[in-house]
């Protein structure tokens, strides 16, 4: 059911918010500059929002050794496609659609940055050397031709006490995945025991290459 009382214009998102002050539009740039290279460098942690040619959205986590991301130069920057589950969720929303975003989190950092562009899945030869991961040569990555970079303000961060152990919450409470992930799938063969061997049996590959 729709949500009422729906605010579907700009100007009527502005008779709710003031106009943003000149230090947030001025901290945007076009390009990788030596602090967003730094950032990068220090990021394990990147999650992508893509979406398909329909509009419907997708957002994945990518992980890796901090610097996985690699800056290819000053406007482009490229993601090894590492070992997943193969629905390729994000892959088949670029081939369609090549508008992303990127914010990338540091692990004691609140405030992220953000990277809007274009993306494209290449097997270059070049590009995937320079997202060689330890001893893994990814088969594929995602490569950004980069349109906007910028910092984040930690607020977000700052409110939800994400690096704040004192302020986790506890979770002792929560049924374990491999009990949420049976209900998930509802199908007949797929017990709790068999799920979990699953679930071992895929992170013992996850520094392998994505695909076959």
């Amino acid at each position: 059911m729709p949500f009422a009382a729906a605010v579907t214009t700009e100007a009527g998102l502005r008779e709710l918010y003031a106009e943003p002050g000149k230090p947030s539009l001025a901290k945007e740039v076009d390009r990788l500059d030596v602090h967003c290279r730094a950032w990068i460098a220090h990021s394990p942690f990147v999650v992508m929002a893509t979406t398909d040619d329909e509009g419907r959205c997708d957002v994945s986590p990518k992980g890796g050794p901090p610097g996985f991301v690699r800056v290819i130069d000053n406007t482009r920057l490229a993601i090894p496609d590492l070992s997943g589950n193969n629905r390729l969720d994000s892959l088949r929303n670029i081939v369609s659609s090549t508008g992303v975003a990127l914010l990338f989190c540091i692990p004691g950092i609140e405030e992220t940055m953000r990277v809007n562009g274009t993306a494209t899945v290449t097997t270059d030869p070049d590009v995937l050397a320079a997202c060689r991961v330890g001893p893994v040569t990814p088969k594929v990555a995602i490569g950004i031709d980069v349109v906007t970079a910028f910092i984040h303000c930690g607020k977000a961060l700052r409110r939800a006490g994400m690096w704040d152990p004192s302020a986790w919450p506890d979770t002792s409470a929560l049924p374990a995945v491999s009990c949420i992930l049976k209900d998930h799938y509802a199908l007949p063969d797929m017990n709790v025991e068999a799920i979990e061997q699953r679930l071992d049996e895929s992170y013992s590959r996850m520094w392998l290459a994505g695909g076959r």
